[in-house]
């Protein structure tokens, strides 16, 4: 058959019904007869510009044994046209569960890591098509150089395909077959990097003297005043805080224990707040970012951290808290442990120890500011 040349509108015949069909504007169609069921039909096969003839035969033919055996190739193709692609089906996974997770970070991790691990290598595939090698393709580069994330990333693929299977597109979830095919990761944990504490006053003074947004700079003291985690303090919201009784109420839904946990806050936290007050969009966020009521990205404040020259985590504040009361003060291990919300002990233990330790916690917390201030040892 002479595709390029038919040009005369009509129907040029091939083989196993399939015939080449030429509008009157040129457009060129190919079509399949083939009985289906019992019933002459007629399917579309695509244009000429996307589909090739050795294509169209390729199609004519498969579709033609399928109703030989009593299939429906129709009935097949729409149910085929049905199933997402694994990008759309990451995107509808991604809102049925972003209710369930305790915070804005998570929401965003879970498919800005689709994003930009999987999706180039996946993401236009049929969800229920991924294959074992096609998960490879995506873990591999990524295994051994950032394991942490290569496991959330295919903790996040075996999520999605789980749902392709609970929507009978597929019956395997091939991301949890493959464990024998990746190299061995060593199970080292991963130790924030932080400053010692003798060095966090002079951060602080840096911070307060760079050029980086207002917000962002009070929520960086605020953070290390507080011993917070970062989550907890870019997503603060108003209702949050009680500045009459110097005190921040981080609602369970939003701490990594699930529950709730008292900050008492010393003169220098009410401060920032203040000024945050001051300086905020109106919004309910205690931080902004640029947008209006939308809380900072933990990226901003790494990124002032090391732009300022030291070299230490966001959280790795918490740590420096840790040791100078460990070093500098006579406060109990349990008092400093509830300041950064840890569970201390065993089950029966913290069954029995109902106490948050607040008034001692005001005390300590009051110290470190001051020691953050003056630069003196306190206890």
């Amino acid at each position: 058959m002479m595709v390029k040349n038919a040009s005369t509108p009509g129907k040029y015949f091939d083989g196993n019904g399939l015939y080449l069909r030429v509008e009157p504007n040129g457009t060129k169609f190919w079509v399949q007869r083939i009985v289906i069921l019992g019933k002459r039909r007629e399917l579309g096969l695509g244009s000429v510009t996307l589909v090739s003839l050795a294509e169209a035969r390729e199609k004519a033919l498969a579709n033609r044994k399928m109703a030989r055996e009593g299939g429906d190739p129709l009935a097949a193709r729409r149910e085929q046209q049905a199933v997402m692609t694994f990008e759309q089906a990451s995107r509808h996974v991604h809102e049925l569960h972003a209710p369930t997770w305790r915070n804005a970070k998570h929401r965003r991790d879970f498919i800005s890591s689709l994003e930009r691990y999987a999706f180039p290598f996946i993401g236009k595939l049929p969800a229920s098509k991924v294959a074992a090698a096609d998960v490879l393709r995506v873990l591999t580069p990524i295994w051994t150089e950032k394991p942490e994330t290569a496991r959330r990333v295919r903790q996040r693929i075996g999520t999605v395909l789980k749902w392709a299977v609970a929507q009978g597109w597929r019956q395997d979830n091939p991301a949890d077959s493959i464990t024998q095919a990746l190299p061995k990761v060593g199970k080292s944990q991963v130790h924030r990097k932080s400053l010692p504490y003798t060095d966090i006053a002079d951060c602080v003074a840096a911070i307060r003297q760079s050029r980086a947004m207002t917000s962002t700079k009070l929520a960086l003291e605020f953070l290390v005043l507080t011993a917070a985690r970062s989550g907890e303090v870019r997503d603060a919201v108003w209702d949050e805080i009680d500045l009459d009784n110097r005190l921040w109420v981080i609602p369970a839904a939003r701490m990594k224990a699930k529950r709730a946990h008292r900050v008492p806050l010393s003169a220098p936290a009410l401060t920032i707040l203040n000024d945050a007050r001051a300086f905020g969009d109106g919004s309910k966020v205690v931080f902004p970012g640029t947008r209006y009521g939308v809380p900072l990205s933990d990226m901003t404040l790494s990124k002032l951290v090391k732009e300022l020259g030291f070299d230490a985590d966001v959280h790795g504040f918490r740590t420096s808290f840790r040791t100078w009361v460990q070093e500098q003060t006579d406060y109990p291990r349990e008092v400093a442990e509830a300041a950064l919300a840890h569970a201390v002990g065993d089950a029966v233990e913290q069954a029995y120890a109902r106490s948050d330790m607040l008034d001692r916690r005001r005390q300590m917390m009051d110290a470190w500011a001051e020691y953050l201030s003056h630069g003196r040892r306190d206890g």
